[in-house]
């Protein structure tokens, strides 16, 4: 079972975000902020799926510690900022790949699967 570190700061998204990769069977640790997933980073993970724009540790700054830490590790950001998007797909760690907001639930099961496939 592919096992994804999420972290997300909507309560709400991350609850909804969480059980869709769960029911697509995938093993979900979801986090609330940067911070609580970088306490979680050096577990066994396949995916890094993560939103940018999150209070203290942003997603590029979580995103970069995972790259550096793990290299292999796939990476996924998501966000809803076109701005943003744009600036991660830049500052991100090579192979990341962006998906914004809204995202619909099949999108995003189908891009973590292709990510994981690849």
């Amino acid at each position: 079972m592919p096992r994804i570190l999420f972290a997300e700061d909507d309560d709400s998204l991350r609850g909804f975000l969480s059980r869709a990769l769960q029911r697509a069977g995938h093993e979900v640790e979801a986090c609330a902020d940067g911070e609580a997933a970088a306490e979680h980073i050096d577990r066994d993970w396949d995916l890094l799926l993560t939103d940018i724009v999150m209070p203290g540790m942003d997603g590029i700054e979580l995103a970069r510690l995972a790259a550096e830490r793990h290299p292999g590790l796939r990476i996924m950001f998501i966000t809803g900022f076109a701005a943003v998007a744009l600036k991660a797909e830049e500052t991100a760690p090579p192979g990341a790949r962006v998906l914004s907001k809204p995202v619909h639930l099949r999108d995003l099961v189908d891009e973590v699967d292709r990510m994981l496939a690849a």
